[in-house]
C-alpha cells in the first residue's frame, strides 16, 4: 500500500519538531514499585518485558478503558522472542529511565507478542505500511482509545540516526499534536482505516477458474527467479517455499527445464549458504544478501516446515542425494532444538541472539576460535571449505565468519594436495567439534509456546519425510506430536485454538487449515479413519464459524469476533507472508477432502474461494504461490490410490508403494477388505470384490484396471506424469 496523504502530515510535524529533552521532574519520576502488568502473561516474549520501567498492560479491555477514562492515546508495540530489532528497541528505550517517563505520563503502553497474536499483528502491519510503506517488527504504532491507528513505524532510535527519527522525538510530538490538535488525529484515522479495509477484505471482481490464471503467476515467477544465486528477487532474499512447491507440481506434469533448474539451483544455493545452519542445521529466517550468505539468525518452526517439505519433494522428484541429506539435516535440527521428545510437539522458535547487544554470535566464528578449537589439518580443511579468514562477513564486527560452503570437498583436497578422503574426515572431524563447542556458549532462547498451525505444518512435513524415507520414528513422532495438540490445543465442536486452550481460547482459520491438512496426512500413513473423520469435522466447523457468507472468502478469526479498533475489520488471507495463505491451504484440504469422499460439498467450497480471490491474486504471483497451486489441484485433481489388504506382507508392500511414490498431490487411502463403507462410491463396489490385495488408481471418476503388486501400481502412477506431460 501507498503511505497516505495524512500520515505525511503528521510525518512532516514529527521531522520539523526540535530534538526532546525530558524535563527534570520527569527523571525524577518514580519508578514502578514492582513488575508491570505482564508478569503473569503466558507469552515469554511479554513476560520478558515484566521489568521493564514502561507501565505496559497486555493486550485487552484494561488498557483501551484506561485510554478512554485519561484520554490518552495508545503507543503500540509488537514483537516477538525473536526479534532482533524488538530488543534492541527493548533495550534502548523501553528499559531507559527517560524515554519510559515520557511513554508512562503521555500514553497508555501496550504490547503485543505477534506470534501469540498475529490477527492483531496483521491488522496493525496493515495500518503501518499504509503510512510508511513497510512493516516489521518491532512494529510501533499510535492509536486513538477505540485502538485505530494515526500514525507508526517500526523501530525507533533513542535518537536521531540511521535517517530514523529519535524516538523520544517522535513520543512528544504525537502527545503534543493528539492534546492540540485531534482534526489531525481524526484526519489520519480516517485515511488509514479505510486503506487497511480495502486492501486485507481483498475484495475484486472473480474470474473463470482455469490455466490462464496461472500462467502469469508462473511468468512472474520466474521472471523473479535469480539464474545466478537461486531464490526469487533481490536482496533481502526470503525462501519462498510456496513456489518451490508449485514449481514441482507443474514440472512434474509439463517438464520445463527453467522450473526443474530454478528449483534445484535455488535448494542448493541456499543449503550452501549461510541461511543454513552449516554445524546445528536448520534455516534461519532469511538472508540480508543475495548470496544467502548473511542471515538474520532467528529460527522459525514456520520455515523450517515448509522447506523440510521442499528438499524431500526436490529429492523424490530428481533423486538427488544432497536434497535429501539437507532434508535429514532440517530434522535433527527440529529434533534437536524445536521438540518436546518426551510429550510430542514442536516449539516455536529460536531466538537469533543471547542478548540486546548481540546479533547471531552463537552463530559465527572468528578465525582465531576455530584455529584454537582444531588441529593444523582440520582447521586447513575447514577454512577453505567455510571460508574462515579474518575479514569475515559480519559488519559489526568484521572478525565474525558465517559459515557457508566456499569450496566443495573436492576442490579443498586440489588445494591442500591431500587425498579427498582425507579432506572428508577432516571436515568431519572439524564440524564435530565446532558444533560440541558451540552448544557450550550461551545458547540463544527458545519459544517452547506451541502453536497449532505451526505444528499442523511441521507434522505433515515429518509425514512426508517418512512416506519418502521409511523412518519410523518420524513417524511416530509426528503422529504423538499431532495427538497432544489434539488433546491440548482444541476445545468443543472440533474448534482448534493457537495455543494450549489452558492459556488462551482464541483459534485462527490457519490454525483450523494446518490441522486439519496435518490429520488427511496421519490418515493416509495410518489408515485410521478417526484422523479423517476429525479433519472432516474440523472442516465444516470452518465453514460455520469462518466463512463469510455475505462476501465469500475465510475469514482470520471467527466471523464473531473481537471488534476492539482495526480487530473490526476483515481479514481474508491468501498471500504466503510469512506463513502460507490460509485461505489457499484451507482450499487445498477441501480438494483432498472432495478426493478422498468424492462429497460435492467441499468441492464446492473450494471453488468458492478460489473464484472470490481470482481477481485479486493476479498481481501477487510468487506470493500467492499456495493459491496457485490449490487451483492447479482444483483444475487438475491428483490421483486417488486406494489399497484395500489385510496387513499380510503383500498388501504392506502395496500400501508402501502408494506413499512413497512421488506424484504430487497423490492421495492415499488404505482399508481392511471388511471396513470399505468409508470408501467412496467409485471404488467402494470393486473393493467390496476383493478376492487378495489390490490397489486402484483413479482420477476424478475414472479408475485405472487394478493393480495387484507394487511394482505395477508404481508404474502406473509414474504413467500419470508422462500422460499429463503429453496432453500439454
Amino acid at each position: 500500500m501507498k503511505p497516505r496523504h495524512g500520515s505525511v502530515i503528521l510525518a512532516a510535524v514529527i521531522a520539523s519538531h526540535v530534538p526532546y529533552a525530558p524535563s527534570q521532574q520527569m527523571k525524577n519520576q518514580e519508578k514502578p514499585a514492582s513488575l508491570n502488568r505482564l508478569h503473569n502473561e503466558p507469552s515469554s516474549y511479554l513476560r520478558s518485558a515484566a521489568h521493564q520501567p514502561v507501565h505496559w498492560y497486555p493486550w485487552g479491555d484494561e488498557a483501551f478503558k484506561t485510554a478512554k477514562r485519561e484520554n490518552k492515546p495508545i503507543l503500540l508495540d509488537i514483537g516477538a522472542a525473536w526479534c532482533h530489532w524488538c530488543h534492541v528497541m527493548d533495550s534502548e528505550s523501553y528499559e531507559n529511565d527517560s524515554i519510559s517517563s515520557v511513554i508512562n505520563q503521555h500514553f497508555v503502553a501496550v504490547k503485543v507478542d505477534r506470534d501469540e497474536r498475529p490477527d492483531i499483528d496483521s491488522r496493525y502491519q496493515a495500518a503501518v505500511s499504509a503510512i510508511s510503506g513497510q512493516g516489521g517488527w518491532p512494529l510501533t504504532a499510535f492509536l486513538t482509545p477505540d485502538g485505530n491507528v494515526f500514525y507508526g513505524g517500526t523501530y525507533f532510535p533513542p535518537e536521531d540516526r540511521f535517517g530514523r527519527t529519535g524516538f523520544p522525538k517522535v513520543l512528544k510530538t504525537l502527545a503534543e499534536t493528539y492534546r492540540n490538535e485531534p482534526d489531525k488525529i481524526l484526519q489520519n484515522v480516517g485515511y488509514i482505516a479505510d486503506a487497511v479495509q480495502n486492501y486485507l477484505a481483498r475484495t475484486s471482481e472473480s474470474r473463470d477458474l482455469n490455466d490462464s490464471l496461472v500462467d502469469p503467476a508462473l511468468n512472474s515467477i520466474s521472471q523473479a527467479y535469480d539464474t545466478r544465486f537461486g531464490g526469487f528477487g533481490s536482496a533481502p532474499k526470503f525462501p519462498h517455499a510456496g513456489a518451490i512447491e508449485l514449481l514441482l507440481t507443474r514440472y512434474d506434469q509439463t517438464r520445463e527445464t527453467w522450473m526443474i533448474d530454478a528449483i534445484k539451483n535455488t535448494l542448493r544455493r541456499m543449503a550452501r549458504g549461510g541461511i543454513h545452519d552449516q554445524l546445528g542445521g536448520g534455516f534461519h529466517r532469511y538472508s540480508t544478501d543475495e548470496k544467502w550468505i548473511v542471515p538474520h539468525f532467528e529460527k522459525m518452526l514456520y520455515d523450517n516446515a515448509p522447506l523440510l517439505k521442499n528438499y524431500v519433494h526436490a529429492f523424490q522428484a530428481t533423486g538427488d542425494e544432497f536434497f535429501k541429506s539437507v532434508a535429514l539435516d532440517i530434522l535433527d535440527f527440529s529434533n534437536d532444538v524445536l521438540s518436546d521428545r518426551a510429550k510430542g510437539g514442536f516449539y516455536a522458535s529460536q531466538d537469533a541472539d543471547v542478548d540486546a547487544g548481540d546479533d547471531g554470535s552463537y552463530f559465527t566464528w572468528t578465525m582465531s576460535d576455530a584455529a584454537s578449537l582444531l588441529d593444523a589439518e582440520e582447521f586447513r580443511a575447514i577454512q577453505l571449505h567455510y571460508n574462515i579468514f579474518e575479514q569475515g562477513e559480519m559488519h559489526h564486527d568484521p572478525t565474525q565468519n558465517v559459515l557457508f560452503i566456499d569450496k566443495d570437498p573436492d576442490v579443498v583436497a586440489s588445494v591442500l594436495k591431500r587425498p579427498q578422503q582425507d579432506v572428508d574426515r577432516s571436515i568431519s572431524s572439524a564440524k564435530s567439534k565446532m558444533f560440541e563447542a558451540r552448544r557450550k556458549r550461551n545458547t540463544p532462547f527458545v519459544d517452547r509456546t506451541m502453536y497449532s498451525g505451526w505444528n499442523g505444518m511441521m507434522v505433515s512435513a515429518y509425514l512426508d519425510a517418512y512416506k519418502a524415507f521409511g523412518n519410523a520414528e518420524v513417524k511416530d513422532f509426528a503422529l504423538r506430536s499431532l495427538d497432544r495438540i489434539l488433546e491440548e490445543n482444541s476445545v468443543e465442536a472440533k474448534f482448534i485454538t493457537h495455543r494450549s486452550s489452558a492459556a488462551g481460547k482464541e483459534g485462527f482459520l490457519d490454525d483450523q487449515v494446518e490441522i486439519a491438512n496435518a490429520l488427511l496426512d496421519a490418515y493416509e500413513v495410518t489408515g485410521n479413519f478417526k484422523y479423517a473423520h476429525f479433519a472432516e469435522s474440523i472442516a465444516k466447523n470452518t465453514v460455520e464459524r469462518f466463512w463469510d457468507a455475505k462476501d465469500g472468502g475465510f475469514t482470520d478469526t471467527p466471523t464473531k469476533h473481537e471488534t476492539t479498533g482495526a480487530l473490526s475489520i476483515v481479514n481474508k488471507p491468501i498471500q504466503d507472508s510469512p506463513t502460507p495463505g490460509a485461505n489457499a491451504v484451507a482450499i487445498r484440504v477441501f480438494n483432498r477432502l472432495y478426493v478422498l469422499t468424492e462429497n460435492q460439498w467441499y468441492r464446492d467450497y473450494a471453488e468458492k474461494t478460489l473464484k472470490y480471490f481470482s481477481g485479486t491474486v493476479q498481481g501477487y504471483g510468487l506470493f500467492a504461490a499456495t493459491y496457485f497451486l490449490a487451483l492447479h489441484e482444483f483444475l487438475k485433481p491428483p490421483p486417488h490410490v486406494v489399497v484395500v489388504a489385510d496387513k499380510e506382507q503383500a498388501g504392506t508392500k502395496m500400501f508402501k508403494a502408494a506413499l512413497t511414490t512421488y506424484c504430487p498431490g497423490k492421495v492415499v487411502t488404505r482399508v481392511s477388505p471388511s471396513d470399505v463403507q468409508h470408501l467412496p462410491s467409485t471404488v467402494k463396489a470393486m473393493a467390496q470384490s476383493y478376492n487378495r490385495p489390490v490397489a486402484y488408481v483413479c482420477t476424478g471418476f475414472t479408475c485405472a484396471p487394478p493393480v495387484y503388486n507394487p511394482e505395477s501400481l508404481v508404474t502406473t502412477l509414474r504413467s500419470l506424469a508422462k500422460s499429463a506431460e503429453v496432453t500439454k
